[in-house]
């Protein structure tokens, strides 16, 4: 499924997916509902609100980046990764390492 969602053009002169609508529908609804996460964190921190009960706001809008980047690592290492190996470019390979080792420093 997550082939046929995203595309990616591997001419490294132009960067860039190409994500279905759907898919993109998928991420924006997931991004939009991680925003107003975000300006609830920040009510609550106006409102005093107690110290764990943020952080506990704080870990789920995290666990929703987590899980967007996972859709997106996905769909990459299915579409991007696989046609830039196909034609012969293996830099990819160290870009897609220094990609996950940025995911993983949490």
């Amino acid at each position: 499924m997550l082939e046929e969602d995203t595309q990616c053009c591997s001419n490294k002169d132009e960067r860039k997916s190409h994500h279905s609508d759907e898919m993109k529908k998928n991420l924006t609804t997931r991004l939009n509902r991680i925003e107003g996460q975000i300006r609830g964190i920040k009510g609550m921190i106006d409102k005093d609100t107690y110290c764990d009960d943020v952080i506990t706001q704080i870990a789920a809008t995290q666990s929703a980046l987590n899980s967007v980047s996972k859709l997106l690592l996905e769909g990459h290492m299915k579409s991007c990764i696989v046609d830039r190996i196909k034609e012969g470019d293996l830099e990819v390979v160290d870009e897609l390492l220094t990609t996950m080792k940025r995911l993983m420093k949490k």
